[in-house]
């Protein structure tokens, strides 16, 4: 796993709008531990990244599992 910008994880989910993305998905994650950022002290940094937690790599693995689909850019 790597750290990856906003700019990224829209593209992989195919959503445009930052506010929204923001709202409804990044800052959730963040705060039920699903997700890490990389400036941590700074969350506007303009080079700001983000990774899952060992939390949020175990619910990605389960939901893969049990839907047996791929998230992201893998094959659905």
């Amino acid at each position: 796993m790597e750290f990856l910008s906003l700019k990224v994880l829209m593209e992989k989910v195919g959503l445009k709008h930052r506010p929204t993305f923001l709202e409804n998905y990044i800052n959730p994650a963040f705060q039920a531990g699903f997700i890490k950022v990389l400036y941590p002290e700074k969350p506007n940094h303009p080079r700001q990244k983000y990774l899952l937690t060992t939390k949020g790599l175990a619910l990605y693995n389960e939901i893969e599992k049990n839907t047996g689909r791929f998230i992201g850019n893998k094959i659905e």
